[in-house]
């Protein structure tokens, strides 16, 4: 008994250590031992596919032996810039976060081959990165935002056993709803008018034409995207929807923003979330593409989850109501690490 009593006290002195390494400045920036020092954080890492080996971009940021966390950009075929608003809370929360481009994105290998588009692989590749990058479920989180939400529950369904929490962004767990959503509540809001303009436009599918854009940025962007003047919008948001890959996104989404429509068309893992069994957040928000309802709804779905809901927030509410959604997911990540959750 004494020994089991000895053991519980060095394990408990062990973690209140590594706690206090994680919040000390010195240590949170100490890049001793790091592989990545010369290139500020920054790796390229090998990524084996069925046509070949290829490149995927990653940099970390800090130091925290116990909370590290993988950031799964949207789109897909988007890019990781738009986390960068990260950078103003997660160091002085101590957090050690990752920045990753997916294969097809910007600052990784762009291979134009359209057989390596599909969910299974991406799901592959991140669980290769994080090998790569020597994550384990006593330390290793996502974030994935939007399609990387997608790519978080499917993660999580096929690797949990390496995973510490997940966190769901502002992603539905279900295309088939988030087109019923779409089609029943944002576009009876939107002007009628200017809804009868992008429908012809898609119809004669001018998708990139200036006007398509303009309308939906006046009509359906600034409300229920990033909910903010276009001119007024984040350097970050612009310069990662300006380096968006349409060979990846089109593919996965579809050409129309008022709903999907390509390969992703069909997916729904509802029945499945009860199957997730580590610590889980869900963030929705009320002016979101996707229903703030059923992502509440999935919080409730996952064995163990937590809801986070941004009243004021649009699809990228790490933006339009950004205390409330870094508050809340600093929290849930301390909250599983100190074993509050």
């Amino acid at each position: 008994m004494k020994r089991v009593l000895t053991l519980a006290v060095a394990a408990v002195l062990s973690a209140t250590a590594l706690q206090a390494q994680a919040a000390d400045p010195a240590s949170y920036f100490n890049n001793t031992g790091r592989q990545d020092t010369w290139t500020g954080g920054v790796r390229m890492i090998p990524i084996t596919t069925p046509k070949g080996t290829f490149n995927v971009w990653t940099k970390r940021v800090g130091n925290n032996p116990t909370i590290k966390v993988l950031l799964l950009h949207g789109g897909p075929g988007a890019t990781h810039e738009y986390f960068e608003a990260m950078d103003s809370y997660f160091p002085g929360a101590s957090i050690e976060y990752y920045y990753y481009d997916q294969l097809g994105s910007f600052y990784s290998d762009n291979p134009n081959d359209p057989s390596l588009v599909n969910t299974a692989r991406y799901v592959e590749e991140v669980e290769q990165v994080r090998k790569a990058l020597g994550l384990d479920s006593s330390n290793f989180f996502v974030l994935g935002h939007s399609w990387g939400g997608i790519l978080a529950i499917e993660y999580a369904l096929k690797y949990q056993q390496n995973l510490k929490g997940v966190i769901i962004s502002n992603m539905m767990a279900s295309i088939p709803a988030y087109n019923k959503y779409a089609s029943e509540v944002l576009m009876p809001s939107m002007d009628q008018k200017a809804l009868k303009q992008i429908k012809q436009l898609e119809a004669k599918k001018q998708y990139t034409s200036p006007k398509y854009e303009e309308l939906l940025m006046k009509n359906h962007y600034v409300y229920h995207v990033l909910r903010a003047p276009a001119d007024k919008w984040p350097e970050p948001a612009v310069r990662s929807f300006k380096h968006i890959n349409p060979k990846v996104y089109i593919p996965m989404q579809g050409p129309s923003e008022l709903g999907a429509s390509g390969i992703l068309l069909n997916w729904d893992r509802t029945r499945d979330l009860g199957k997730i069994t580590v610590p889980t957040l869900v963030v929705g928000a009320q002016y979101d593409t996707m229903d703030p309802k059923h992502m509440e709804w999935m919080s409730k779905a996952v064995a163990h989850g937590r809801y986070l809901y941004c009243p004021n927030g649009s699809h990228m509410a790490m933006y339009d109501d950004q205390q409330t959604y870094m508050d809340g997911v600093i929290r849930f990540l301390k909250d599983v690490d100190e074993k509050k959750f």
